[in-house]
């Protein structure tokens, strides 16, 4: 067995015979053919893609494989998804594509080939909307001017249309889709002036604020859909708000709910705060 989980019968062929005999005894499962790896961690996502590494050297990992592999392990999906620039062979638990991924935009870790996260977050716009990006922007993956370098390198796809739009939408940078919803909203009500994940330090800790109004000393906090059901991101938000009060913010926090279902009073709220903070309109 190669160092990293996977043995391909052609690589070794000293070790034909004893290969064959785990074959048949079940201890080595075949991932992909001619790759071999042990039966318990035939499984695992990274072996999987070592096992299509091994096969198919010029394989660039794509979509939630590359996301979950660089920066979004979370991500739900157990397919491994990749790229070649010739025909892909169906392959149970592999999606392959013919595609051409310009070698700016991949990333080599290992023996693996993947997207840089710019354009797997782009790649992702068509199946997960924003979230993608906004989770590319939050863990400080991709920025926003790679994420439009990714778009021209990769022109005339098919979806383009659709990530043009997300990511024009994206042009405030949110790190979840509530903040994209709240920024949507400031922008369609001519409200200027604000920042988005705005930091700042207070007493040694560092914050970044969802929507600041630096000037005028005002936050706009955005409770996810998260935060309703997270015991510990809720009283990490209590801390967080009595220490921007104490520093000389006023804070207004607005829910999911308060965003889609009454758009209304959420600007009509903020508007009434700026003025009180000194705003002129």
């Amino acid at each position: 067995m190669d160092r990293d989980g996977v043995i391909a019968r052609a690589a070794h062929p000293e070790l034909a015979g004893a290969v064959g005999r785990l074959v048949r005894s079940g201890e080595l499962l075949a991932v992909m053919p001619g790759v071999y790896a042990m039966r318990s961690r035939a499984q695992e996502r990274l072996i999987r893609a070592l096992a299509l590494a091994t096969r198919q050297p010029d394989a660039v990992l794509v979509g939630h494989t590359a996301a979950q592999l660089t920066y979004w392990p979370r991500l739900s999906g157990d397919l491994v998804s990749y790229a070649l620039d010739h025909k892909c062979l169906p392959q149970p638990g592999f999606r392959g594509s013919q595609r051409r991924v310009p070698p700016e935009l991949v990333l080599q870790r290992g023996r693996l080939r993947m997207t840089v996260p710019a354009l797997t977050a782009l790649d992702l716009c068509t199946e997960v909307g924003g979230e993608g990006i906004d989770q590319a922007l939050r863990t400080r993956t991709a920025t926003l001017a790679e994420l439009h370098r990714a778009f021209e390198l990769s022109g005339g796809r098919r979806g383009n249309r659709d990530r043009r739009l997300v990511l024009l939408d994206s042009r405030d940078e949110p790190w979840s889709e509530a903040e994209r919803v709240c920024h949507r909203l400031l922008r369609g009500a001519g409200v200027t002036g604000w920042k988005s994940n705005w930091p700042v330090k207070i007493e040694g800790n560092r914050y970044y604020l969802d929507v600041a109004f630096p000037r005028l000393r005002l936050v706009v906090e955005i409770d996810g859909r998260l935060h309703e059901t997270d015991e510990d991101l809720f009283e990490s938000d209590r801390w967080r708000q009595n220490a921007l009060v104490l520093d000389g913010w006023m804070v207004l926090r607005f829910t999911w709910r308060m965003l889609t279902e009454h758009p209304e009073a959420v600007i009509d709220a903020i508007r009434r705060a700026l003025v009180i903070n000194g705003a002129q309109f």
